[in-house]
């Protein structure tokens, strides 16, 4: 019988013997079985990603219901966060470090572990507060609610409290007011303490194309997004105009760098063989038509800035002036487009704080000493506050230390993302021209973050790929191993004090609250409200309605001369005929404690002199402070 020869194999040659046996397997044996993925099953890469997530949101939950914020001391709430809570943030530090090495493939996982970092840093009052944290916050809140119930607005009338300005710059208040019509809450205090996650999340895909612009890194962009929210400690992204503005700061100018580019500008940086590794190709350049047409589109958010803020523009202007320097974005139409709508914008609704603004240059241009100094006495003073404040110190310098070796080390990086360098440098020149009530500091550290922390990554991520002359040694590939973690851990060290360390000023007992609503409330219209400071809940509500006198937001010796005499200090500047309600409670004891406003013991001094004063009565008294009511004949 015929025997049965089997069909060849498809892809096998007719008359081959079968497949060739693989290198180092003998002829005939039986080929080895690949292995079979196990449906649902997770890769090692996959679980070492996830699994840190997973465990740092478990921590981080159960740390919450042990988190003593009704009773913080002199720390804030450094010491009332319990070890779960510390240890949810290394372990999302871990899981971040490990989903870096596969930026380039799964890009998603940094991105997870940055919003993850934001909500567990700032998330915590957010979640738990019962309150505005910052308690300066709800004149924002009055401004809105002022909005609304009368839907107006009086740019040319003199509001006390510093509070016109609102009035002449209301974009911000305008948005919040629609919110909270739309969404049929009682007033922005429903959502305000969520702004800082709001808004940074807002940002990061912002910042994210703005470091794609000078990097095709991952790790690198990833790495700057993660140093920048450490490094944000500054407190400016609460429900405010500035944290809107400087979103939309970022936004022009990243648009610029990206679609603003001059032709025949690059230069030699269209060649690879001349830049760094990591560094991205120079973005495609546009013609005179196109850069007219980015104007046009770019405008109405230009307007959006000069609504929003009195200082964003200035700060976007002088940014797109420096952006000038470089041949690659030298667009002098779009730097005085932005700078005839702040004008137009300063000569009309902004025109009595600008005017006022023009009147003290005289005193406060060239004064650096008193145009960068923090606050009004400039000196903290507590536990606490002054953890906090050396904190700040040591963010700064740690933060310009590594962005400095950045620019010796990394100089074809440097080179390429100049843009970015001179934009962050562009707010410095400000300190010559005015303190902005005591924040031109905090502000121009803001303004500078976004470049300085790409910098500070770019010393902590080697270079990879390119040529061997190029790409960095091996030494300093295990140097940067040792050195990211190191770094990376030291900052949020420091961001915890910086943030946290004076937050017993933050946070207000709503029964204190209470206190002040009913004092102000009963106030009759007219009527003189007086405190130490403007930092205490409700401090500004009915503001339209009545004045407003803080009167220990002074400098220290002047108030060491109040304290002799307080009730004779206060009666004497009161105007004839005026109904006065002194309001002081336990948030104004402790910040002017913490701030340096008053000597210690000064506050519990001042509440004894004036109660014990036949000058003043008594309206109503309970342990978070105390109301008084003088009458001038």
């Amino acid at each position: 019988m015929p025997q049965h020869v089997p069909a060849p194999v498809e892809g096998e040659a007719e008359g081959s013997a079968g497949p060739a046996p693989a290198p180092g397997q003998q002829a005939g044996a039986v080929p080895a079985k690949a292995p079979r993925r196990v449906p649902g099953a997770l890769r090692p890469r996959t679980l070492l990603s996830r699994l840190p997530l997973l465990l740092a949101a478990v921590l981080w939950t159960v740390s919450l219901p042990h988190i003593g914020f009704r009773s913080m001391g002199e720390y804030g709430l450094l010491d009332r966060l319990p070890v779960t809570y510390y240890l949810s943030l290394l372990v999302l530090t871990a899981g971040f470090l490990a989903a870096l090495r596969r930026a380039g493939t799964a890009p998603w996982w940094p991105a997870l572990y940055c919003g993850a970092l934001l909500m567990a840093l700032k998330g915590v009052p957010a979640v738990l507060y019962d309150s505005e944290r910052y308690p300066w916050a709800s004149k924002h809140d009055a401004v809105i609610d002022h909005l609304l119930a009368d839907g107006e607005l009086r740019p040319g009338e003199g509001l006390s409290g510093n509070m016109s300005a609102y009035d002449q710059w209301p974009g911000f208040f305008t948005l919040n007011g629609g919110l909270v019509r739309a969404f049929g809450t009682d007033g922005a205090t429903s959502y305000l303490n969520w702004a800082p996650v709001v808004l940074g999340l807002l940002m990061m895909p912002v910042l994210v194309l703005l470091y794609r612009t000078f990097t095709e890194d991952r790790r690198l962009v990833w790495s700057a997004v993660w140093i920048f929210q450490l490094a944000n400690w500054v407190g400016q992204d609460y429900l405010a105009p500035q944290g809107l503005a400087f979103l939309l700061h970022l936004a022009v100018l990243t648009v610029v760098v990206r679609h603003f580019v001059r032709p025949g500008s690059a230069g030699r940086l269209r060649s690879r063989a001349y830049l760094d590794p990591a560094a991205a190709a120079v973005p495609p350049p546009t013609g005179t038509r196109q850069r007219a047409v980015g104007v046009m589109v770019l405008a109405p958010v230009l307007v959006a800035v000069n609504a929003v803020h009195q200082l964003t523009p200035v700060m976007l202007c002088v940014t797109l002036l420096a952006l000038c320097l470089t041949r690659r974005y030298r667009n002098l139409g779009l730097l005085a487009v932005a700078g005839l709508i702040m004008l137009a914008w300063d000569l009309t609704m902004g025109r009595p704080l600008f005017t006022e603004t023009l009147g003290t240059l005289r005193d406060s241009l060239g004064d650096l000493t008193r145009n960068s100094r923090a606050g009004y006495a400039g000196e903290l003073t507590g536990a606490g506050p002054e953890l906090a404040g050396r904190a700040n110190i040591l963010m700064v310098l740690g933060l310009a230390a590594l962005a400095g070796t950045a620019l010796l080390l990394r100089r074809r990086l440097v080179h390429s993302a100049l843009p970015l360098l001179l934009a962050s440098l562009a707010p410095v020149p400000l300190f010559v021209v005015n303190d902005y009530g005591g924040e031109m500091l905090f502000r121009v550290y803001l303004f500078a973050l976004p470049g300085a922390a790409f910098f500070a990554a770019a010393a902590l991520v080697p270079a990879a790929g390119g040529t061997d002359a190029l790409r960095a040694p091996p030494a300093v590939r295990r140097s940067c191993a040792v050195a990211l973690p190191v770094a990376l851990v030291a900052l949020l060290a420091g961001f915890m004090p910086s943030y946290y360390g004076k937050e017993r000023m933050n946070y207000t007992p709503p029964a204190e609250t209470a206190l002040v609503t009913r004092a102000i409330d009963s106030a009759p219209e007219g009527s003189l409200i007086l405190a130490t400071t403007g930092s205490f809940p409700k401090a500004l509500h009915r503001y339209d309605q009545l004045e407003h006198w803080f009167f220990a937001e002074q400098e220290l010796p002047e108030n060491v001369e109040m304290l002799r005499d307080p009730a004779g200090y206060l009666v004497a500047r009161l105007p004839a005929g005026a109904t006065a309600y002194v309001i002081l409670t336990r948030t104004q004891d402790i910040y002017t404690a913490g701030e340096g406003l008053l000597p210690p013991g000064g506050f519990t001094r001042l509440t004894t002199d004036l109660v014990a004063s036949p000058l003043f009565d008594v309206v109503e008294r309970t342990e978070y402070g105390v109301v008084l009511r003088h009458d001038s004949p």
